[in-house]
């Protein structure tokens, strides 16, 4: 889960059965969400890159963003996601958009946990007709995040993660 977010969708590759009373699908508060941030955090680093709980067999990242208005360094997990090499991140939303949102819009340089590796990337945030088109095929492939954005009138963030190539 990310602040400002009720929940996170599950790592997936083209299909994924959501839960309604999976954790993602419940409302928290601030704290709530900070102490689960944390402890997912905790568990990810402690076990290279794996998680159990409602997260179990997902694929999951730390995505290390820089803050849009305090310009503080912020980690949050994330579910990532595929279509074909393309990797990208989402997350259900409620009435405002997830801190980590902004925070890539803001300031796109991130840093990628994934496994036990740490990586450098550029956050897209999607958006016009390249959002349009993503957002078609997501919805198409990906029941859970369908499924929500037919809950919610806000469009569902969808960001690109390009990594540097190594040299």
């Amino acid at each position: 889960m990310s602040e400002s977010e009720s929940g996170t969708a599950r790592s997936q590759t083209d299909s994924v059965t959501d839960d309604d009373d999976a954790p993602w699908n419940r409302e928290y508060t601030e704290a709530e969400i900070a102490q689960w941030n944390n402890g997912v955090i905790q568990e990810f680093r402690d076990n290279g890159g794996k998680v159990g709980g409602a997260y179990e067999g997902g694929e999951l990242i730390l995505l290390g963003t820089v803050g849009a208005r305090s310009g503080k360094r912020h980690v949050v997990p994330l579910g990532l996601l595929r279509r074909g090499d393309t990797l990208y991140v989402s997350s259900l939303i409620e009435d405002k958009y997830p801190a980590w949102f902004h925070n890539v819009k803001a300031q796109p340089r991130v840093t990628v946990e994934l496994g036990a590796d740490t990586f450098h990337a550029t956050a897209k945030a999607l958006a016009g007709a390249e959002y349009a088109e993503f957002a078609s095929w997501v919805r198409e492939h990906n029941p859970a995040l369908a499924k929500y954005q037919a809950k919610v009138s806000r469009p569902l963030p969808l960001v690109v993660l390009e990594f540097d190539r190594r040299s």
